[in-house]
């Protein structure tokens, strides 16, 4: 095995559809899918009408995002009680509740944002890609609460883009930033955008890294099934970002990271490998995938198969 790599066993997409369980595991699984799709998530839906048109008609009053905020904070505890989702937050005292932040997490889940609405006990938006500003009514309400569009496709637009957002967090406002740049579809903490953190050193904001951990066991990226659970959130002390320039980006990005890398574990499915799984063509269950020390896949036939997606 090459330094610095560890293997670990997953549990692979077979076992997930029924293998290897019980007839009542099975009938449990499948009552916890239809409580999902019949009260839950039709639930989850209502929530999201009604806050997001109280929202839109309080954004008339108010032009400062707080009323919309404080909508949004509503949504998510509604989000998180009926989903019988528990959270466990740790590290509060590193916000500091007198300046301006930049928040980094990384991001296995859509529950990730009515965790964050919850659990940051400060005013701050998101910055997400321009496109989902186009959407009807979430691209709306997206504008009239003061989230802030970034372009990713193309260059000159994107850093413009990011200049400006610069500015509104230098005027004040708080980000969250998820620096991978979309939901981890294996678990693994994936690549970091350079933009993050261009974004941060622009700024002068220090940067909060966050850890979630839990979050895509009790939603799975492009799942319906919303399960109970306990997602923890650790809350890791600032990074300064006072004096550097943008040819400390990587560097910045690099320390967020190892802090984020610090509290994370990937969430996988620890099971004892089968003698025969090598002969396989298709991921099995135990098949052995090399995770590399910072918890992401390292690249080859495991990974590019889909092992532990779900």
């Amino acid at each position: 095995m090459e330094p610095g790599t560890a293997e670990r066993n997953v549990e692979s997409r077979a076992p997930a559809q029924g293998q290897g369980k019980s007839a009542g595991s099975r009938f449990r699984e499948f009552l916890s899918l239809l409580r999902a799709l019949l009260f839950t998530d039709l639930l989850i839906y209502f929530y999201t009408v009604v806050c997001g048109a109280a929202s839109l008609i309080g954004s008339l009053f108010d032009s400062k995002g707080r009323w919309q905020h404080g909508c949004a904070r509503l949504w998510s505890r509604l989000i998180l009680k009926t989903s019988r989702i528990r959270l466990k937050v740790e590290g509060l005292e590193n916000i500091p509740r007198d300046r301006t932040l930049i928040f980094c997490a990384n991001h296995p889940s859509a529950m990730d944002i009515p965790i964050l609405f919850v659990c940051l006990p400060v005013q701050f938006r998101f910055v997400a890609k321009r496109s989902l500003f186009n959407l009807p009514f979430l691209g709306w309400h997206l504008w009239r609460s003061g989230h802030i569009p970034v372009e990713r496709d193309k260059p000159h637009k994107a850093m413009k883009s990011m200049d400006q957002a610069a500015e509104r967090i230098r005027a004040g406002c708080s980000v969250v930033l998820f620096p991978e740049g979309h939901r981890s579809r294996d678990g693994s903490l994936g690549a970091f955008k350079s933009g993050s953190f261009y974004l941060a050193v622009k700024s002068g904001a220090p940067v909060v890294p966050i850890t979630i951990r839990g979050s895509r066991a009790v939603l799975k990226p492009d799942s319906l099934h919303v399960r109970p659970g306990v997602v923890e959130i650790i809350i890791h002390p600032q990074i300064s970002t006072e004096g550097l320039t943008v040819d400390d980006v990587n560097a910045l990005s690099d320390r967020v990271r190892e802090r984020i890398l610090s509290r994370f574990q990937p969430e996988v499915v620890v099971t004892p490998p089968s003698p025969d799984d090598s002969h396989h063509p298709l991921p099995r269950k135990g098949e052995r995938v090399k995770l590399d020390k910072n918890g992401s896949s390292l690249s080859g036939e495991s990974e590019s198969k889909g092992v532990a997606q779900t």
